[in-house]
């Protein structure tokens, strides 16, 4: 079957709700959204792209209208149904009408089944996504991703522990959705993909009592993959030429669950390695609550390989490194996150795989995080799917879609806060140096800093309505210089 039919298919039977569970509560709520900018750079300042959930372009110029609708129906017996539907017309990004949301979520207790194109801050590190620079794996800088997810979303207190040890987690697949972009955006001679599945899974653990001690561990895993899929090859005259085609039978769908060698009918590179682009994170995070303070520390570790999953070479140089701080309520600042990221170490630039096993031993490195021979990069229409201080594919002027580099280091500091009850703001402050790739570096170590200084404005007098108006301003020569602005009104309310 389709995999896009099956979860068209998972979604009609997710609504039909056992009839024991009968209507408790029901809520029907309206989104309307307007939003534009202008700028005067090659690109637009970062910050006026990144993390909107692929709403956006790096185009100087660009916006959209928008529309959705929440349908929230608390049910008898622990049942709850939530579903909304999402829908934007666009001026100067990657399609000119895109299907945000559509989305059903079922949930019993404590566990929930989700299932469609659904907005998700990213899973399972929790972070301040307003402030926060992005997540290493997957967040909110790449359109959604259409899925059928099983997940814990909040942490369940596992029985017998006197509430000190708790866990969340989540299985999920399904489909990439930007084959008809990717094949217009290659150039000639240059690889695309279609029919490309999606995997993912995680599993975190908190251990404390709150109750009985202010301080809090967290610890966890995430892993994705891309699998299954053709590698396309783009022709002179516009045609495309299939290079790879890589199974997408059941033995698939349970190789990117537990990660497996391919067989014969996968490239090479699969079979002494793994089936698929695999990819994922090591997760921690301690909080310490002082009265009305919140005190957060956070270690995002990304690996690429088996290597760096299992800290082979006794060392974790990648990762991000976060600090976020809640402050007691008060007129100037609510909440302040600083981060530091590396990724530039990757285990080193050799790569050695002793295929043949001639030599006996095996040297892992270059990890070249984000790209893959098979599958490009680890992108979706053209944002990469983690951090945005990576830029995507999208920024590439030759038509490649891979991640031209992949090696940085940076500094990101964000902090809001709500002078009154109808104003708020917010700044963004990055500062990010590239070297490129191991394979292809940079003439020379390039520098970009990247800002966005917002306001919100929620009047009293007009219920629902609220306006937010920003400035970007990137200066550096990696993105170059551009200075711009964004305007978004919104509107909401209830229907019934």
């Amino acid at each position: 079957m389709n995999w896009r039919k099956a979860i068209l298919l998972a979604g009609a039977c997710a609504l039909n709700v056992p009839l024991f569970a009968q209507q408790a509560h029901s809520d029907l709520t309206y989104r309307i959204e307007a939003s534009g900018n202008l700028s005067n750079g090659t690109y637009a300042p970062l910050w006026l792209t990144a993390n909107r959930y692929g709403l956006s372009s790096q185009e100087p110029n660009s916006g959209y209208i928008r529309a959705g609708i929440l349908y929230d129906k608390e049910l008898k017996r622990h049942w709850h149904l939530k579903a909304g539907l999402d829908l934007a017309g666009a001026a100067n990004q990657t399609s000119d009408f895109v299907i945000q949301q559509a989305f059903a979520d079922i949930s019993w207790k404590f566990l929930r089944l989700s299932i469609g194109s659904k907005e998700r801050n990213g899973f399972p590190l929790d972070k301040n996504t307003r402030l926060s620079s992005g997540m290493m794996v997957e967040g909110p800088n790449a359109r959604p991703v259409p899925q059928v997810r099983i997940d814990i979303p909040d942490y369940l207190v596992i029985p017998q522990t006197g509430n000190w040890l708790a866990l969340k987690g989540h299985i999920a697949y399904g489909a990439f959705t930007d084959e008809n972009w990717q094949e217009s955006f290659a150039s000639s001679g240059n690889t695309w993909g279609k029919r490309i599945f999606y995997h993912s899974k995680s599993l975190m653990f908190r251990i404390g009592n709150r109750e009985k001690f202010p301080m809090e561990f967290e610890l966890g895993l995430l892993m994705a993959a891309q699998f299954a899929g053709d590698q396309m090859r783009k022709n002179a005259d516009g045609t495309s030429t299939v290079m790879v085609n890589m199974p997408d039978g059941w033995k698939s769908f349970v190789k990117a669950f537990i990660p497996m060698s391919g067989g014969s009918d996968t490239p090479w590179g699969d079979q002494v390695n793994v089936e698929g682009n695999h990819l994922g994170s090591w997760n921690f995070a301690l909080t310490y609550y002082l009265n009305d303070w919140k005190f957060r520390a956070y270690l995002e570790h990304y690996f690429d390989d088996h290597s760096q999953m299992v800290w082979e070479y006794g060392r974790w140089k990648d990762g991000q490194l976060g600090i976020d701080i809640t402050f007691p309520q008060n007129r100037w600042i609510s909440a302040v996150v600083w981060e530091a990221m590396s990724t530039k170490q990757q285990t080193g630039p050799i790569l050695y795989d002793d295929f043949a096993g001639t030599l006996g031993y095996q040297v892992s490195a270059s990890d070249n995080y984000y790209n893959n021979y098979c599958y490009q990069a680890w992108q979706h229409w053209g944002q990469g799917m983690g951090n945005p201080l990576l830029p995507g594919p999208i920024y590439n002027k030759d038509g490649k879609i891979t991640f031209k580099s992949n090696r940085v280091r940076s500094h990101h500091l964000g902090f809001e806060g709500d002078p009154s009850p109808e104003w708020n703001y917010r700044v963004l402050i990055s500062f990010a140096r590239h070297w490129g790739t191991y394979a292809t570096p940079l003439d020379k170590q390039r520098k970009q800093f990247s800002s966005l200084y917002e306001i919100t404005y929620l009047p009293a007098w007009a219920n629902g309505w609220s306006a937010t108006l920003g400035m970007g301003l990137d200066r550096g020569n990696y993105l170059e210089n551009s200075t711009g602005g964004i305007l978004t009104i919104r509107k909401t309310g209830r229907i019934f």
